[in-house]
């Protein structure tokens, strides 16, 4: 279906829906199809699915957007994780607090493997 129906029976405008397209919110097209996207049942459901993903946690389409580039782009998600971190928003991954209680046990194993020097 052309646009204008899509937009209709999302209850939308055809300009969010190009503006949603843009952002990368739509499934990719196929090759062809004269220049013009035709809107089948997948493309309806991820319109349908992003609109109540916005609604549900009232963000824009641009914010959405940018929560599946931190899920795609692994430094944007290593770089999102860090300013989590920093700002006390996310937890360490538990791996470092495994390695902090490792390096422990093995410094602790090390002074109990050094002979004692007598007491005098």
């Amino acid at each position: 279906m052309r646009i204008t129906e899509a937009a209709r029976r999302l209850g939308t405008s055809p300009r969010m829906l190009r503006y949603r397209e843009a952002l990368g919110l739509l499934p990719p097209t196929g090759a062809g199809g004269g220049g013009h996207r035709r809107f089948g049942e997948a493309e309806l459901r991820a319109v349908a699915l992003a609109l109540a993903l916005e609604k549900r946690y009232d963000i824009g389409p641009a914010e959405l957007a940018f929560g599946l580039r931190v899920l795609a782009e692994p430094e944007v998600q290593a770089r999102v994780r860090e300013l989590g971190e920093r700002v006390g928003r996310v937890s360490a991954p538990p791996t470092r607090a495994l390695d902090f209680e490792k390096e422990k046990a093995l410094r602790l194993l090390q002074q109990r493997r050094q002979p004692r020097r007598p007491l005098r």
